[in-house]
C-alpha cells in the first residue's frame, strides 16, 4: 500500500466531448477533480473553463478544487524561469506553494479518489506526469493516468515509455543508475513541452552581457 488510501489519477481534458469525459470520470469512480491548470481555461473546449467545468461536475457529485496556482506548470514565482524565460521543474519543485499543493493531494487521496486535470492528452507532454505525478511517486503515493481510450497507464509504465523514447536504458548502465537515468530523460523531455515564457526572457536579459 502507498502513501495514501487511494491512488492518485490524472487525466488531460484535451479536446473531449463533455459526455466522453465524465463517462472516464464514471468509470473510474472519481470522487473529486484537481485542477492543475495554471490558467483554468480553454480556447478550444469552452466546457472546460472554470465555472462551466466547476457547476457540471457539482451536477453529477463530483467535487472541484483548483490547485492551479500551487500546483500549475506556468508558476507566477520569476525565479522559477531560467534566462530563456523556461520553466524549470526542478526550481518548482522546491517552492513552499507547491509542497503545500502536494500535501492537499496527499490528504485528499487518503479519503478519495481524486484526478489532476490537466489539458494535453498525451501524460508525458504534460507537467502533471514530468513534475507533480513524480513528486507524489517520490513520496510513495502511487499515480495512475487516465488515457483518453479509458485504460489506465501507471506512472512506471509512463517512464519507461520515455525511456524507450530516449533511447535510455531502464535499468540504467554501469556508470548511471536507474534514478540518474531516469532524472535525464524527464529533463530532456521538459525541455521539450515546459512552458516559455517570453516576456520572462526578455525581462531577464541584459544588454550589457548578452545573457
Amino acid at each position: 500500500m502507498g502513501a495514501t488510501q487511494y491512488p492518485v489519477f490524472t487525466i488531460g481534458h484535451s479536446n473531449h466531448f463533455w459526455e466522453e469525459f465524465i463517462k472516464l470520470l464514471l468509470r473510474h469512480r472519481i470522487d473529486e477533480v484537481v485542477d492543475v491548470r495554471s490558467s483554468p481555461y480553454s480556447r478550444y473546449a469552452a466546457q472546460f473553463n472554470h465555472a462551466d467545468l466547476q457547476q457540471t461536475l457539482e451536477d453529477i457529485g463530483v467535487g472541484y478544487e483548483f490547485l492551479g496556482g500551487e500546483l500549475g506548470g506556468r508558476p507566477a514565482d520569476s525565479s522559477c524561469y531560467d534566462g530563456n524565460g523556461q520553466v524549470q521543474y526542478d526550481r518548482v519543485a522546491e517552492t513552499d506553494a507547491f509542497d503545500d499543493g502536494i500535501r492537499q493531494v496527499m490528504r485528499r487521496a487518503d479519503d478519495r479518489r481524486v484526478v489532476l486535470l490537466c489539458t494535453e492528452k498525451e501524460p508525458l507532454e504534460c507537467h502533471r506526469t514530468l513534475l507533480v505525478a513524480r513528486a507524489l511517486t517520490e513520496r510513495e503515493v502511487a499515480v495512475e493516468h487516465i488515457l483518453s481510450d479509458s485504460s489506465l497507464e501507471s506512472y512506471t509504465v509512463s517512464i519507461e515509455r520515455l525511456l524507450d523514447a530516449f533511447k535510455l536504458p531502464r535499468s540504467g548502465d554501469m556508470f548511471r543508475s536507474q534514478d540518474d537515468v531516469i532524472s535525464e530523460a524527464l529533463m530532456r523531455q521538459a525541455q521539450k513541452v515546459a512552458y516559455t515564457n517570453d516576456k520572462q526572457s526578455a525581462a531577464s536579459y541584459n544588454p550589457e552581457t548578452g545573457l
